[in-house]
């Protein structure tokens, strides 16, 4: 099992940044995806970003390009999403999720077998 651990939620203003940590921690396989998500109040959950472990490859929503940065350290088995220029918009639950690379569209969340408890975001106008 891989166990992860979102961290640094929170309110902001718009235009404010925030940034969010995901701990990896449990059995992990040699090279897997961690990805963001975010789900606000009556959506659908949607991706935002996703970042490979080994090559460090990354891709974004269209919607947080420009904005948002996902990174990775390998000492401490964290990944984080830098967040700018907020909008409220942006106010959902955020989630962190893991997969093997390959298995299935990097933008599902159907894809991802292991995710984490999530952490709030909530922007203001």
């Amino acid at each position: 099992q891989v166990q992860l651990v979102e961290s640094g939620g929170g309110l902001v203003q718009a235009g404010g940044s925030l940034r969010l940590s995901c701990s990896v921690s449990g059995r992990t396989f040699g090279s897997y995806t961690v990805g963001w998500f975010r789900q606000a109040p009556g959506k659908e959950r949607e991706f935002v970003a996703a970042i490979n472990w080994s090559v460090g490859n990354t891709d974004y929503a269209d919607s947080v390009k420009g904005r948002f940065t996902i990174s990775r350290d390998n000492a401490k088995n964290t990944v984080y999403l830098q967040m700018n220029s907020l909008k409220p918009e942006d106010t959902a639950v955020y989630y962190c999720a893991a997969r093997i690379p390959g298995s299935g569209y990097v933008f599902d969340p159907r894809y991802y077998p292991y995710w984490g408890q999530g952490t709030q975001v909530t922007v203001s106008s």
